[in-house]
């Protein structure tokens, strides 16, 4: 949660980071210049046939209105604040934003056109502005892949002072860093009592988090390393006042300060805040597990997968006599996983190991390179030649597509678990079996056998706290580069 501050335009440009004025800067002419594009494509797509009359005020209000375009554009998006910092880079928030922009200048255009009489050509309207929303989402997006690419690098990224106990500290130092595109990295820590013992401290230097003050010292702490930004973790010792106070403190510093809430893995649509007797309460929704919604997500995971297989039939057939001549042995593999509600089913895959492949797994056993609960292997002696074409990219999982149309998988959703996992399960862990599996998910978006077996656990608990039709697209449209990239695939 940010926590805002009032600035003057000039003391704000002065506390952003170059890199940040700089890509808010791109972002501005990439808007304009798609407005300019899109202005130009309408106005002559409608009037390729039949120049405008410049005569009539319809003709003169088109003239003006794709000549003004980029520039009511870039109003429009300012006004919807979706050149702010805290809403660029990550988050579905700045593309929310600047699609209601693009809608708030239809409406604007069309309500102008109708009081004042202009007629503007409905044919322009139609065709300008799609394009415009569409240009412009695409434009932000490769802007943000760029960002991405460079936080990667360590670059165009943000100090932070993380202010709460050690313990989370560490726990909020290790979620940055597995995902490093957020450009955040913890410089420093204040915690309770200021530096301990070398054994108090040893988790945070482990993480290279120096201890640099106490609860008592954030705003020199901030001041000595420069701070971006101030975290503060779930901190009994933070009051209501205390956090108030030192949000007062801060003001005098560029750093901005965020708020970890103690409920962690709930987003989205889920949270919102209820101010009550000038108390702003967090009211939490429940998941939705059942109702008309999740009724809609299997008969479209149904359908869409009876689609994909009529489509890919020839894939399918390909890859099966590819399968069959590289080795011995049936096209499909099937083992027992563990779905919804508990129930085992069996799960399909193309055959992309020996047949004797388990008989083996005995001597292997010590060479995992899996994450304690699973057994991985980056060389795995057991795969076949177009085995390990099928597993770089995750080609061997098409047949799971008859498991989404039988009803016992879906399109997203969490990792489909052996049963011995799920005989290790926790409380927490059993959350995931409240949903069907998926054929993909956030684990297949986040590394697959790269992660670790709590991080894995973590990602499939917060689809199912979180999910939405919005989440599910956002999972499946980056399913396709992760497959691509093949990271985590062996």
């Amino acid at each position: 949660m940010l926590v805002p501050r009032q600035r003057g335009s000039l003391r704000f440009a002065e506390r952003t980071p170059a890199w940040q004025r700089t890509y808010v800067q791109k972002i501005v002419a990439t808007d304009a210049l798609s407005a300019a594009l899109a202005a130009f494509v309408g106005f002559f797509a409608r009037f390729n046939d039949s120049p405008a009359d410049l005569s009539l005020t319809s003709g003169r209000a088109v003239v003006a209105c794709a000549v003004l375009l980029p520039v009511f554009w870039v109003v429009a998006m300012g006004a919807l604040r979706t050149y702010e910092p805290r809403f660029l880079g990550v988050g579905s928030e700045e593309f929310h934003r600047v699609l209601t922009a693009g809608l708030a200048v239809v409406a604007l255009v069309g309500t102008s056109s109708w009081a004042f009489g202009l007629e503007i050509a409905r044919g322009y309207v139609v065709v300008a502005f799609p394009i415009a929303i569409l240009l412009t989402l695409i434009g932000r997006y490769a802007l943000r892949q760029q960002l991405h690419a460079r936080r990667t690098r360590g670059e165009a990224g943000q100090s932070v002072v993380a202010v709460g106990h050690r313990a989370a500290v560490a726990g909020m130092a290790r979620q940055l860093h597995r995902a490093s595109y957020h450009g955040m990295r913890i410089v420093g820590a204040c915690v309770p009592g200021g530096r301990g013992s070398t054994e108090d401290d040893a988790e945070l230097r482990a993480l290279g988090i120096p201890v640099i003050g106490s609860l008592d010292d954030v705003r020199h702490a901030v001041t000595s390393v420069d701070a971006d930004v101030v975290a503060v973790t779930a901190c009994p010792e933070l009051d209501g006042p205390g956090l108030r106070r030192l949000g007062w403190e801060l003001e005098a510093t560029r750093a901005d300060l965020v708020v970890a809430p103690a409920l962690t893995e709930v987003i989205g649509p889920r949270v919102a805040i209820r101010p009550v007797c000038g108390l702003p309460l967090l009211h939490v929704e429940r998941p939705e597990l059942e109702g008309v919604r999740r009724l809609a997500k299997t008969t479209v995971d149904r359908v869409s997968a009876g689609l994909a297989l009529v489509v890919l039939s020839p894939l399918l057939l390909a890859l099966a006599l590819a399968i069959k001549l590289d080795s011995r042995g049936p096209v499909f593999f099937q083992q027992q996983r563990v779905g919804k509600d508990g129930k085992t089913f069996p799960m399909m895959k193309f055959r992309s190991m020996v047949t004797d492949a388990e008989k083996l797994l005995i001597d292997l056993r010590e060479s995992t390179d899996g994450n304690g609960v699973l057994f991985k292997m980056k060389v795995d002696p057991r795969i076949t030649r177009i085995g390990r074409v099928l597993r770089r990219y995750s080609i061997d999982e098409l047949p799971q597509l008859i498991n989404v149309v039988r009803g016992e998988m879906s399109l997203v959703g969490p990792r489909p678990p052996l049963q011995k996992e799920v005989d290790e399960y926790g409380y927490d862990m059993r959350r995931r079996l409240l949903v069907k599996p998926g054929l993909t998910g956030l684990w297949q978006i986040n590394g697959r056998s790269d992660l670790d077996w709590d991080e894995s656990v973590r990602l499939d608990v917060r689809y199912v706290e979180n999910w939405s039709f919005t989440f599910d697209f956002m999972i499946l449209w980056k399913t396709a580069g992760a497959v691509l990239r093949g990271r985590g695939a062996y």
